[in-house]
């Protein structure tokens, strides 16, 4: 018998006190750091992959929570948390704030509380996969249940394609 792929420790923890005992959760050994490589890897489109972003606006940590096919423009950022700066956190920021290093970021279930942005194209889908606590593990939720397990707030914070209003 094969054992259930393992996500983080801390992550099980807070499955477990939201009371998610029926997530799945799928491991890969080839690991799934990228968008790209979750979305090869679980058989999704890429823009149902979520992105756990971290930046930093105004000194302090904030989380955004982008489709895989989708880059944040700092700019919407900026101006939906009426910062004065707004740029990426370095890894070690990532890692202070989450406890999780960069391509493992889950959604929620961090080491510290921070203001999190989930952009509304999430909500395109009925699934969504994100990182479980490790660069090889992901889980599927529903867009609105993660975003409501993570306490974001929907924004429309996605880069536009050029020529698109």
């Amino acid at each position: 018998m094969s054992k259930a792929p393992a996500p983080h420790p801390r992550f099980a923890e807070a499955l477990r006190e939201l009371g998610l005992r029926e997530v799945e959760i799928r491991a890969f050994p080839d690991g799934t750091r990228t968008a790209a490589q979750a979305a090869e890897a679980v058989g999704c489109e890429l823009s149902q992959i979520v992105k756990s972003l971290v930046f930093e606006a105004d000194g302090e940590p904030v989380l955004v929570l982008m489709d895989g096919a989708s880059r944040v423009d700092v700019a919407l950022v900026r101006a939906e948390l009426g910062a004065a700066s707004v740029g990426r956190a370095s890894a070690e920021t990532v890692r202070g704030a989450t406890g999780y290093a960069i391509g493992g970021v889950p959604p929620f279930g961090h080491v510290t509380r921070m203001r999190v942005l989930a952009d509304r194209g999430l909500l395109a889908h009925d699934t969504v996969w994100a990182a479980a606590g490790t660069p090889h593990t992901v889980f599927a939720l529903a867009p609105e249940e993660l975003i409501a397990h993570a306490q974001g707030s929907l924004a429309d914070v996605r880069e536009q394609a050029a020529g698109v209003l």
